[in-house]
């Protein structure tokens, strides 16, 4: 995998683009008016490893609204605009470190132009976003219908408008709820485009297919080397769009830091309730701050065989199990005592790592 270099571009303190690490977005729903809601929201996304975060901002007040939340959260805020114009320049004007438009829905170049000027003035980044459902007419007759290279054609053209008007602080964003279609929108515009790329499968759908849609689609873009910043959208809490993002980075090298939890898939020989026990560690692990690989593994037959590549496993036996370190046993663990046995030994772990 090579990293294909895009320009720099600061938001808020962030950087993405060049050598720096692509950047995990999500996107609040709440209504961003209700700043405590949205505040409290954002608050826990930070805490799952948030990096940049989105508001929509329908109304006056919620451009304003921007004002307060910014005071409260801790990562950059983004306002996402459609239609009105004014907005943007009120969002701006309260604190938003960048700024999300479709040119296409704002209206007339001039109303492009007023909102420019503005991001121009306060060095504010704009997301240029295209998507299937935002296409230009002249561009689904040409193509006829929703294509990749269309999806292609509107962004560049988007860009160029905004580049003619003397601003370049730009991010890029072409999405697809056709994974394949998406992939390839992405590999086109990586070739004709210098500008740092926010990839996602819009529309993915609910936290079961959402998230294998996503996993499958960023992972072929991120692999090619392509991307920036990254949102895997879900129909569901915000919540699981960051953690699905980490673990997908995590899984193409792309991120290191966090637990990893591998377990197995049970079968016939499994003595224990593994798969409570699988999803009760893997909650547990989200608050301790190592880089390890932790196994569960449902029988003390292939268990330790398996869990040798781990740092640190459990394998269950009958109403008990093995506490395993680097593929040696260390001792016997009644079956209620292993989840408790294992945190003790991850926070000790975690202590000596401190010191």
């Amino acid at each position: 995998m090579v990293r294909k270099d895009a320009k720099e571009v600061r938001i808020g303190d962030v950087m993405i683009g060049g050598k720096h690490p692509i950047a995990i977005q999500s996107m609040a729903n709440t209504k961003t008016e209700d700043v405590e809601a949205t505040v409290r929201q954002i608050l826990r996304l930070e805490a799952a490893g948030c990096e940049i975060v989105r508001c929509a901002v329908p109304t006056m007040e919620a451009a304003h609204a921007c004002s307060e939340i910014k005071k409260k959260i801790h990562i950059p805020l983004v306002a996402d605009i459609h239609f009105d114009y004014r907005l943007a320049i009120a969002a701006m004007e309260n604190g938003a470190d960048k700024i999300r438009i479709n040119p296409g829905n704002i209206g007339s170049t001039e109303r492009v132009k007023a909102v420019v000027d503005q991001a121009k003035a306060r060095e504010i980044p704009i997301r240029v976003g295209v998507n299937s459902g935002s296409l230009e007419k002249d561009i689904l007759e040409k193509y006829h219908g929703v294509t990749a290279e269309g999806l292609v054609e509107s962004a560049l053209g988007q860009v160029q408008m905004i580049e003619d008007m003397g601003y370049d602080n730009l991010v890029v964003s072409i999405k697809a709820s056709d994974v394949l279609m998406c992939v390839r929108a992405h590999e086109l515009i990586s070739q004709k485009c210098h500008h740092p790329l926010h990839v996602g499968i819009t529309e993915a759908g609910t936290l079961y297919s959402g998230n294998i849609k996503s996993s499958v689609g960023l992972g072929i873009i991120l692999h090619e080397g392509i991307g920036d910043t990254i949102r895997v959208s879900l129909t569901g809490e915000p919540l699981e769009e960051v953690r699905t993002a980490k673990l997908i980075l995590r899984t193409l090298g792309l991120r290191k830091g966090g637990i990893e939890v591998v377990s197995c898939p049970t079968c016939g020989r499994t003595q224990i309730d593994l798969i409570d026990l699988a999803n009760r560690v893997e909650q547990m692990v989200e608050g301790i701050d190592l880089d390890l690989k932790v196994a569960v593994m449902g029988c003390v037959v292939n268990g330790p065989g398996e869990a040798r590549e781990a740092d640190i496993g459990i394998a269950g036996g009958i109403g008990e199990g093995l506490l395993i370190k680097k593929g040696k046993i260390i001792r016997k663990v009644k079956e209620e005592k292993l989840l408790d046995v294992l945190r003790e030994e991850l926070l000790n772990w975690e202590k000596e790592s401190y010191e």
